[in-house]
């Protein structure tokens, strides 16, 4: 009875809803009178709105008394209407990149519509994708939604346990250009050291953005160097943030993780909570304020108990714990009826604590000997220890400019500042050569990007020219900085030199002076871009960009693309581009001791900077500009009314690729007395060692039909990859040595960046105020190295997700649902001789298992 008179009120204000509705009908046409397939029909103010189906109708049931309806669908102009009865006709005129918009990555027409694009590029609506599904990062979002994107969280990785690297077709983090409003954003200061993604990378942290601010994602999955600059090389994100405005979105997220490997009896770990709120305001004509602020809180998970062959590495195995909170601004300005000013950007602050390799209290010499383990103190931790590596990531960048029509040229000039700082901490742990007397907790030191980019963007239209030419010039002068600032000194000091102790703090030992760096460099590129209509069906684009840095010098790229349209049903597309990425500041600059655990056994390493005593000795030359040749070729078009397919296949050739090599050790007959003066065991680094050709396809086909009086969305989504190592480039002191330079071990993280294939597959159903989702997501298997050398092959998985919602009061809808709904793991190995000392590398859909959700959504 109890339970009952809980449900009550929500059964009352249900049914009152329903009471107070009308039943709206109408259909969707575009200009041409043609049907607008899967158009969204929104009532204003509500949570109420459904899609048109195959011949662009909908019935939608209205729940207030004077509905205001919105009328949506990518490529065309936003309708809002009243309906005062009868059937509603709209007709929706195919929308442009106009000044009121933001630019459509791929195209700097002001004419060009998202469906018309040479180049493939993927529109997701976020706030549809986030309404029915258990992903609440941008990465994870991302990794399931986007077959040619992919990202997984890793454990033992250091720092990039607290930032997800993530790739595109594969590549580089630091490949994929990110932008924001379609400007240029910049990157974390973290270099990847460890894991099967990102490694020796850095790249762009997409998680300090809130989902809850951003209204869609643009990928552009085309070499794009050309029109846009370094690191475009696999591609651009454009994340585009909400413009909405006199709408109030509040939602609350909770999910957990069923605990299938634990040492306890515990059913559930990794709670996930989010609570996130925007609302926006209009300013003067056509102007708006909108802000969003967000908080998500993850908890550990635990998976160190798992059915691995040989025993346990790590006591403590998972999911970082991090608290996230964010708040982010988009605004337009309208000056007069020609100019507007513009303000956008947020910042991010993140706490974290994860796990390094357990410190048992007992090791074992090289004649197989019991003895006291070096990195530990049985008086401080008589069973051993945990270490947990802290971060304190600070992350933030503004962006403010005027646009405006002068005369028939559109003009936008803009100033952004961006910045990441990431501050370690090291707790639960010692510094050995200290004995009992040690402290416990630890400043390690950190680093600290930062940007600054003025950019000059100005385009026309000459309608008269052909069918229409637009071109396009601008200028980008961009400053970059980068430090890097030392622990305190019981994080790194050897108070006991010659005792055959471990120096510094034991999990992450901290920066030294010596590893202190102060460094920047200027940057300035023009570009020229223009785009003609030869006729209405054939379009020719072409792009060339110059640009110089101080420290590595200059580079110039091309791009050229075309679509033709056979017909009203088939278009062709395809691309030829060079493209470039200039080494980050982070990777000429970057220096550190760091351990990593081999066999069982933590061995230090030293990672040299680039102009440092070992890459001297070996005669490795400064970095320099990646290089790159690509090429796509496709389709696009539909099959009768309800049908819709884009093909796209692309090459992808990069010479001179920045990586990071192998480890060298102390008896290496080169570099092996100059390391032991140094005080380590093994020395890597950072060189242009390879050159790796990519070759692969992208298919989307998406139909919506209706189903009884609801509508079905349909979505097959694949991506199929195969990335080569063709070269590996050597130094003469080491000729003969490219085993240990780039070997199988390190070709093997570069070409698991991703999957061979990624398929999803989706159907979204709605029905008035029901939803139900299904995604089935099948990765490629993967191949590493363990340290043994021996082969560590990933089988393929599957992995299902479902979803329903359902719309208790008119601005109140509840989800609810499962990701990895049947509990899929990846492969198990030996966490002997894994990367992560776990029974898995972080590849394919992650580690950890079914993860359960609900959510709560109230819209006014």
């Amino acid at each position: 009875m109890k339970h009952n008179l809980l449900l009550f009120p929500l059964v009352l204000a249900s049914s009152a809803a329903f009471a107070q509705s009308q039943t709206l009908s109408g259909q969707v046409l575009d200009t041409a009178g043609r049907p607008v397939i899967g158009a969204t029909v929104v009532e204003k103010g509500t949570n109420n709105g459904i899609g048109t189906d195959a011949n662009g109708r909908f019935l939608l049931r209205a729940r207030t008394a004077q509905p205001r309806l919105q009328i949506s669908a990518l490529g065309y102009t936003t309708q809002e209407i009243s309906p005062t009865g009868g059937t509603i006709a709209v007709q929706l005129a195919e929308a442009s990149t106009t000044l009121e918009g933001v630019q459509v990555v791929g195209s700097r027409s002001l004419n060009r519509t998202v469906t018309d694009s040479p180049s493939p590029v993927d529109i997701i609506d976020v706030q549809q994708v986030t309404a029915k599904t258990g992903q609440l990062d941008v990465n994870q979002l991302l990794q399931f939604v986007a077959p040619s994107f992919n990202s997984n969280r890793q454990t033992g990785a250091d720092g990039a346990d607290h930032t997800d690297p993530a790739t595109l077709r594969g590549l580089g983090p630091d490949q994929t250009l990110v932008l924001v409003n379609g400007k240029r954003w910049h990157q974390s200061s973290l270099v990847n050291l460890f894991g099967s993604r990102g490694r020796g990378n850095t790249g762009t942290d997409l998680n300090t953005i809130p989902a809850a601010s951003i209204e869609r994602i643009e990928i552009l999955r085309d070499g794009a160097s050309a029109q846009y600059g370094s690191d475009a090389i696999a591609g651009v994100i454009n994340i585009v943030l909400k413009t909405s405005t006199k709408e109030l979105t509040a939602n609350v997220n909770y999910g957990a993780y069923t605990a299938k490997y634990r040492f306890d009896d515990k059913t559930f770990d990794g709670g996930n909570l989010n609570a996130n709120l925007n609302y926006g305001v209009g300013v003067g004509e056509g102007g708006y304020i909108n802000l969003t602020a967000d908080f998500n809180q993850r908890e550990h998970t635990q998976r160190a108990n798992v059915p691995a062959p040989d025993g346990i590495q790590r006591r403590e195995y998972g999911d970082p714990k991090v608290y996230n909170t964010s708040a982010y601004l988009n605004s337009k300005l309208p000056l007069n009826e020609n100019i507007y000013a513009y303000v956008f950007g947020g910042f991010n602050v993140r706490r974290g604590d994860a796990y390094a390799y357990t410190r048992f209290p007992t090791s074992t010499d090289d004649d197989g000997n019991t003895i006291p383990n070096p990195r530990s103190n049985a008086t401080l931790y008589p069973n051993g220890f945990d270490p947990i590596i802290s971060s304190n990531i600070f992350d933030a960048q503004g962006v403010a400019g005027l646009r405006g029509n002068f005369g028939a040229w559109d003009v936008d000039l803009s100033n952004s500042f961006g910045s990441n700082r990431f501050h370690y901490g090291v707790r639960n742990s010692l510094n050995a050569t200290l004995g009992a007397a040690s402290p416990t907790s630890f400043d390690a030191g950190g680093f600290q990007l930062q940007q600054d980019v003025v950019n000059l963007n100005v385009s026309r239209n000459f309608k008269t020219v052909a069918q229409g030419l637009n071109l396009a010039f601008g200028s980008e002068f961009r400053t970059e900085w980068y430090s890097l600032f030392a622990g305190d000194a019981g994080s790194y000091t050897n108070y006991a030199p010659g005792s055959g102790l471990a120096a510094g703090v034991q999990g992450f030992p901290g920066f030294q002076p010596r590893n202190e760096v102060n460094a920047s460099r200027d940057n300035v590129g023009v570009y020229l871009d223009a785009e003609l209509n030869v006729t209405k069906a054939w379009l020719v684009e072409g792009a060339a960009r110059y640009e110089h840095y101080t420290d590595f010098g200059s580079n110039l790229t091309g791009k050229i693309a075309t679509r033709l349209k056979l017909n009203d049903a088939l278009s062709l597309r395809g691309t030829l581009s060079t493209g470039f990425r200039a080494p980050s500041l982070a990777q000429i600059n970057f220096n550190t001791v760091f351990t990593n655990v081999v066999g069982g056994r933590p061995v230090d390493i030293l990672l040299d900077r680039n102009d440092g005593p070992v890459s001297r000795a070996l005669g490795i030359p400064a970095l320099t500009q990646e290089r790159s040749q690509s090429a796509s070729v496709g389709f696009t078009g539909r099959a009768g009314s309800i049908l819709t397919f884009t093909v796209d296949g692309y090459y992808i050739h990069i010479k001179d690729r920045i990586v990071l090599t192998g480890t060298f050790a102390s008896t290496d007959s080169t570099i092996g007395p100059t390391l032991t003066s140094l005080g380590v065991g093994q020395a890597q680094f950072f060189a242009n060692a390879a050159s790796t050709t990519t070759w692969g396809l992208d298919a989307v086909i998406a139909n919506t039909i209706g189903v009884g009086n609801g509508r079905l969305s349909t979505t097959l989504a694949a991506n199929l990859n195969r990335l080569l190592v063709t070269n590996v480039k050597t130094t003469p002191g080491l000729a003969g040595k490219e085993e240990t330079f780039f070997g199988p071990r390190e070709q093997a993280f570069v070409k698991a960046s991703a999957p061979p294939f990624k398929i999803n597959l989706t159907f979204d159903y709605s029905l008035s105020r029901f939803g139900a989702l299904v995604r089935f997501v099948q990765f490629g298997g993967v191949k590493l190295i363990d340290y043994d050398g021996k082969p560590e092959n990933y089988g393929q998985r599957l992995t299902t997700d479902v979803a329903l919602s359902y719309a208790l009061t008119n601005q109140l809808r509840l989800s609810l649902g499962s990701s990895n709904l049947f509990n899929v793991y990846p492969s198990f190995f030996n966490p002997l001789v894994t990367e992560t000392g776990g029974a898995w590398d972080p590849v394919q859909m992650g580690s950890n298992g079914r993860f359960l959700f609900a959510k709560l959504q109230v819209k006014f």
